[in-house]
């Protein structure tokens, strides 16, 4: 089942939709953004796999040949994912391994003590925004660490930020050094610049699923380790 776009509006539905016969005969649920609120409803109620992966805007003339839909296409199919990152200074170095969760930072606070609630315990988080200020996701990281989502990770990994803002007077920190701040007490590896998110290359990730993260000097390394097909 193939997005047709994020935006805004599935939490004005989500509690109304009947999962009966999709329980029966799952499917892939494949989005992201917006589609977070799927994503993590579907984990914390019916512990099916998804997909955060490109939507039906992507499958245009210009991308439909690009490495990005390739891989989600090979994903459907149950071909393996791994993924590499650039060396960054705030990356902590470290090795795990677990269950793949997260999506959309704005989403991700938005859920805390619903229904549709991210489970983060032993998890390996994974989050993206776009077109926010600094400030406000300052605020979203501090309503996942008050709610008890941060510090029980296996890892964090951090993908496209894109277009971000700062105030007219400055926050006083990058967007990389307000997440780090969140995690700095905690000893799992951090991951930053994943090429998943608002960007042109959205690589896929299956939600739900066991992944192995392992973060060198030489940059990050994130790797299904075993895929189903639904």
């Amino acid at each position: 089942i193939l997005m047709g776009r994020g935006g805004y509006g599935l939490s004005r539905i989500i509690d109304r939709l009947d999962w009966t016969k999709f329980k029966l005969k799952p499917k892939w649920i494949c989005g992201f953004s917006d589609i977070t609120v799927l994503h993590s409803h579907i984990h914390h109620n019916l512990q099916i796999p998804t997909m955060h992966s490109p939507m039906c805007g992507a499958f245009n003339p210009k991308t439909v040949n690009s490495g990005h839909i390739k891989r989600f296409l090979a994903s459907l199919i149950g071909e393996s994912q791994h993924y590499h990152t650039d060396p960054f200074d705030l990356n902590r170095m470290a090795k795990t391994e677990g269950i793949l969760t997260g999506g959309n930072l704005a989403i991700l606070a938005h859920l805390v003590g619903s229904a549709s609630d991210v489970n983060t315990d032993n998890k390996i988080l994974f989050i993206e925004d776009i077109g926010e200020h600094l400030y406000k996701v300052d605020r979203m990281m501090l309503t996942l660490k008050r709610a008890g989502k941060l510090d029980k990770l296996k890892g964090l990994v951090v993908g496209g930020f894109t277009e971000m803002e700062d105030t007219e007077r400055p926050f006083g920190q990058t967007l990389e050094e307000i997440i780090h701040d969140k995690v700095a007490e905690y000893d799992y590896p951090v991951c930053f610049h994943f090429p998943t998110g608002h960007m042109e290359e959205n690589h896929t990730l299956t939600l739900g699923m066991l992944y192995k993260m392992n973060v060198t000097p030489q940059g990050g390394h994130v790797e299904l380790v075993k895929h189903i097909e639904a």
